[in-house]
């Protein structure tokens, strides 16, 4: 079953921000950095651990913050002032090497741009315009399809989980279906006809997307009354000998529900291609294509306030109310998963602390 406070307060500090405007030194950062590949920012990261300057960025911020250039450049405008970050920036992009970004920074007015150097902010990318020499994008011009199921008896926070969800499905543009307290046998039967009618549309589905929020334990969620699904078993309805309109096509499953009954009360911290012929190029693997959101490590419990809902639910919300669709579906499920991590939540007065677990066998980069 999820774990929910009861009595305890859940504390959310610093967990659901009001959007603030940007400073302009995260600005002129965050200009740069979105001109670089996704390569040069990994590799970015890379030569940042050992450049010349103090204080030197910790690998776990960078590893949790520092996951694409708006993270990494609020994460560098954290550790630096002005002159320091003009330092670090001229010392990375001479290495990488970027020449082209490089005279921006290495004037001595930092807080400047020279005179008609204006470095164009980069659109989010989509399926239409992906960049050469990057994994290709999923084309999501077709049918967005959803599958909305939410157990709401005794689970006190829950028509809020609905509610955040419904707002996310309409601004990621999905056709929605609900299934709200079903038992065992209404919800396979409506999964199965919802699956049915995928592969029944003619003009092809662009993506299709299944929550599930209910009780759960390892493997299986559940209804009130106690009857148990397999996840299993509804993953292997979407795939590719079973939903052949999904082939090729991303299959995400966010699963809501506890996955065990442990609980983590935290640790204390200070802060080469294969070659492949015609043959093999015409067929798929059975699973593929999927990625899979769970709450919290397997045999354990997942978070639900009585009050504002599941702490997914929310950190999913309100990331993509402060972002929007500009991430890949991983690298915004990154970001949701840092707002979880350093949240806190109680239960019986005793510190409980999740992370989310993402399971991917996505082949391209998913962009709403």
């Amino acid at each position: 079953m999820e774990e929910s406070p009861g009595s305890g307060r859940h504390l959310e500090r610093n967990l659901w921000r009001t959007p603030l405007k940007l400073p302009p030194l995260t600005i002129r950062l965050q200009e740069t950095l979105d001109q670089l590949s996704p390569q040069e920012l990994r590799d970015f990261r890379t030569l940042l651990k050992n450049v010349d300057a103090e204080p030197r960025v910790k690998e776990l911020r960078l590893e949790l913050e520092g996951g694409n250039a708006s993270g990494l450049a609020q994460l560098l405008a954290k550790y630096y002032d002005s002159e320091a970050a003009r330092r670090v920036m001229v010392q990375v992009l001479q290495q990488l090497p970027r020449a082209d970004l490089l005279q921006r920074w290495r004037s001595a007015a930092p807080a400047v741009a020279a005179a008609g150097q204006v470095i164009p902010r980069k659109m989010a990318k989509r399926s239409y315009d992906c960049m050469e020499d990057e994994l290709d994008c999923y084309d999501l011009s077709g049918s967005r399809k959803a599958f909305l199921m939410c157990v709401q008896k005794n689970r006190p926070g829950a028509e809020q989980d609905i509610q955040w969800m419904e707002e996310w499905l309409d601004q990621c543009h999905f056709e929605r279906t609900l299934c709200i307290d079903p038992n065992k046998m209404e919800l396979l039967e409506k999964i199965r006809s919802f699956r049915d009618g995928l592969n029944e549309i003619k003009d092809g589905v662009g993506c299709c997307l299944v929550t599930l929020m209910s009780h759960g334990e390892e493997g299986f969620i559940k209804m009130n009354n106690g009857e148990k699904i397999s996840l299993e078993g509804i993953f292997e309805m979407f795939n590719n000998k079973n939903c052949p309109a999904l082939q090729k096509k991303p299959k995400i499953f966010i699963i809501q529900a506890c996955r065990g009954e442990r609980r983590d009360i935290g640790v204390e911290t200070d802060d080469e291609p294969m070659d492949s012929d015609d043959v093999s190029e015409k067929r798929l693997p059975t699973f593929s294509d999927y990625f899979i959101i769970y709450p919290t490590r397997a045999a354990h419990v997942a978070l639900r306030d009585p009050h504002t809902g599941s702490v997914m639910i929310r950190a999913m919300s309100n990331v993509f109310q402060e972002y929007g669709n500009k991430w890949h579906i991983a690298d915004f499920f990154t970001k949701v998963n840092n707002r979880v991590v350093h949240s806190e939540f109680n239960l019986q007065k005793e510190p409980v602390k999740v992370t989310l677990v993402m399971e991917s066998t996505l082949t391209k980069f998913v962009y709403f």
